[in-house]
C-alpha cells in the first residue's frame, strides 16, 4: 500500500529523519554493494559509505552529470555502469542480516527459485526509456519491476494531487515513444484505475484523429506537450466542437508560464468549457519519475510537490557546486534512494530553479512534503549572444515563453539564432517567425514583436517573419516531432 497520505502529513523533523534513513540504507545495502559506477566513486575518494548518515552528509559525495552517461570510443556502452549488478558474493557481504534471514525463509518454505524469482523482480532490467538527445545521443535508463511500481506510484500520486477520480476519462496526447512523460501517463493511468486512452499524439494519429478521439472519448482529462495541446485545442474549437467536457489539463515536458495557462484557457473556454484547471507537470529521464503542481488559479503555481520516500533533491550553486539554503536559486540536484536497475545519485540536472525549494506546508493543499519551484530552465538555455564583434550579451532562451505568452496577437513563435552570410567569425543573428492570432491584424506584429523583445532582452532581432499558421506548424513539427522545435541554434558548435 503507497503511504502517500499519511506522507503528506508528516512534519518536517519526521520527512528529514525518513530520508536520512532511506538515503543511508540505500547507499549501504544497493548502491556501493552493486553499482561499479558509483563503488569507484566512493573507493577513488576515499568516502566510506557508513559515514553517509544524513543528507547534510551528501555534499562529501562527488557530482553526477549528463558527461558521465555519454558513450565514447573507448566505453561505448558507459551507462551500463549505472545499473545495480548484484550477485550471491556481494549479497552475502553486504546485506544485513535481517535480510539474508528473509532470503533464507524463503528458500526454506518456497524454495531456491522463489529466491532467485525475488531478485529477479527486484533487480533484472525489463524496460527502458532514453534522454530526448536534443544535444548528444540518448541515453538508456533502464527499470526493473521494482522500478516499474515507483513509475505506477509517482503516476499514481500525481493524479491524486490532480484531485482526478477512477470515474473520469483520461486522454494522453503525449507522442508515442520510448520516453518518460507518455509512460509516466500509462501507468499512472492504471495504478489509479483511471479509463485513459493513450493515442501517441500527432505523430501517430494526426491532429485529425486525435480530436475525433476526444469527441467520442469526451475525457474530462487532457494530457500532453503544451504547444501540441494548444493547437489540438485551437484546431478543435476553429472546427465548431464543444469542449464542455473538459474539467483538467495536464501538461509536461516543457516549462509552462502564467501567460500560457491563460492563454490556452481562453481557447478551450471559449470551445465551451468551464472552469478549467490546467496544471503543470517536472521529470527528466534519469530520475524515472514526474512531479506535479495541486490546483491552483492560473495565475499561481504550487510549486511541483516531491516524494520524500523516493528521492532527495538539493539546490546548488551551479559555478560553485555550494548548496543554497531553502528558497535561494540555484541548479537542481538529484539523488535516488528507492531506485534499483538504473541508479544515480547527486546527479546534476543541469535545470536552474529560481525560488528554489521549500519545505512549508502547501498553501493551496496543505501538504507538507517538499516542493520545488515551478519557475524551472534549462542552464543551457543561457545562451552568450555575439551581437557586436566587441561585446555579448547572455540571454535566457526560456524566457521567450512567457514573452510571447505577453503579446496576445501571437498564435505561435519561433526563435533562431544563426551566424551571418553563414560565416562561423561573423556576428550572431536573430530571427524570429510569428503567425497571428485569429482576427489580430498581422501588418501590426512585427513592430509589436520588435518592441518587446528588445525591452526584454536589450537584443533587436534582425528580421522578423510573419507567417500564416500552416507554415508555422510545419516550421514547429508540431504534429510530428516529439517536442515542437521552439528554439533553433543554427551556429556552428565548433
Amino acid at each position: 500500500m503507497d503511504p502517500w497520505r499519511p506522507l503528506t502529513h508528516l512534519n518536517k523533523e519526521d520527512l528529514q529523519k525518513l530520508q536520512n534513513q532511506k538515503l543511508h540504507y540505500f547507499l549501504n545495502t544497493y548502491l556501493y554493494p552493486f553499482s561499479p559506477c558509483y563503488r569507484k566513486v566512493f573507493d577513488q575518494n576515499k568516502i566510506n559509505p557508513r559515514l553517509i548518515r544524513t543528507v547534510e552528509d551528501l555534499p562529501r559525495i562527488p557530482f553526477t552529470s549528463k558527461r558521465d552517461f555519454i558513450s565514447t570510443p573507448q566505453d561505448e556502452e558507459r551507462f551500463k555502469a549505472f545499473i545495480l549488478q548484484p550477485d550471491k558474493a556481494k549479497i552475502r557481504a553486504h546485506w544485513p542480516a535481517a535480510k539474508l534471514m528473509a532470503l533464507a525463509c524463503t528458500s526454506i518454505l518456497s524454495g531456491r527459485q522463489a529466491v532467485e524469482e525475488k531478485l529477479i523482480r527486484e533487480f533484472k532490467p525489463i524496460f527502458m526509456t532514453f534522454t530526448t538527445g536534443t544535444t548528444n545521443r540518448p541515453v538508456p535508463f533502464l527499470y526493473s519491476h521494482h522500478d516499474i511500481q515507483n513509475l505506477y506510484t509517482s503516476g499514481s500520486r500525481m493524479l491524486s494531487l490532480f484531485k482526478i477520480q477512477p470515474s473520469e476519462n483520461i486522454l494522453n496526447v503525449f507522442p508515442y515513444a520510448p520516453h518518460l512523460a507518455f509512460w509516466q501517463v500509462v501507468f499512472g493511468a492504471l495504478a489509479s484505475n483511471a479509463l485513459a486512452l493513450s493515442t501517441g499524439g500527432g505523430k501517430v494519429m494526426g491532429t485529425e484523429g486525435n480530436i475525433a478521439a476526444m469527441m467520442k472519448m469526451k475525457p474530462s482529462v487532457v494530457l500532453g506537450v503544451p504547444s501540441y495541446i494548444y493547437h489540438v485545442m485551437r484546431e478543435a474549437g476553429e472546427k465548431g466542437c464543444r469542449l464542455h467536457f473538459i474539467k483538467k489539463i495536464v501538461l509536461g515536458a516543457s516549462r509552462i508560464t502564467p501567460g500560457f495557462k491563460a492563454k490556452l484557457a481562453e481557447i478551450v473556454e471559449a470551445a465551451g468549457a468551464s472552469q478549467v484547471s490546467i496544471l503543470g507537470t517536472y521529470g527528466f529521464t534519469e530520475a524515472r519519475s514526474a512531479w506535479a503542481e495541486c490546483p491552483t488559479s492560473l495565475d499561481i503555481s504550487s510549486g511541483y510537490h516531491l516524494y520524500p520516500d523516493k528521492e532527495i533533491f538539493e539546490v546548488v550553486d551551479p559555478h560553485t557546486g555550494e548548496v543554497k539554503k531553502e528558497g535561494e536559486d540555484g541548479e537542481l540536484v538529484y539523488t535516488a534512494i528507492e531506485a534499483r536497475a538504473s541508479a544515480v545519485i547527486r546527479y546534476r540536472t543541469g535545470d536552474f530553479v529560481k525560488g528554489g525549494m521549500t519545505s512549508e506546508p502547501c498553501p493551496h493543499c496543505g501538504g507538507t512534503v517538499p516542493r520545488i519551484s515551478s519557475d524551472i530552465t534549462r542552464l543551457s538555455d543561457i545562451k552568450d549572444l555575439q551581437l557586436s564583434k566587441i561585446k555579448g550579451t547572455l540571454v535566457n532562451l526560456s524566457h521567450f515563453d512567457a514573452l510571447f505568452s505577453e503579446i496576445l496577437s501571437v498564435e505561435e513563435w519561433q526563435v533562431e539564432i544563426k551566424k551571418k552570410n553563414d560565416d562561423k567569425f561573423e556576428v550572431d543573428e536573430l530571427v524570429v517567425y510569428a503567425c497571428a492570432r485569429q482576427g489580430a491584424p498581422p501588418s501590426q506584429l512585427e513592430d509589436q514583436i520588435r518592441k518587446k523583445i528588445l525591452l526584454a532582452t536589450e537584443i533587436a532581432p534582425n528580421a522578423v517573419h510573419v507567417l500564416t499558421r500552416e507554415e508555422m506548424v510545419k516550421r514547429l513539427e508540431l504534429e510530428t516531432a516529439n517536442k515542437e522545435k521552439r528554439i533553433l541554434d543554427k551556429r556552428p558548435k565548433d
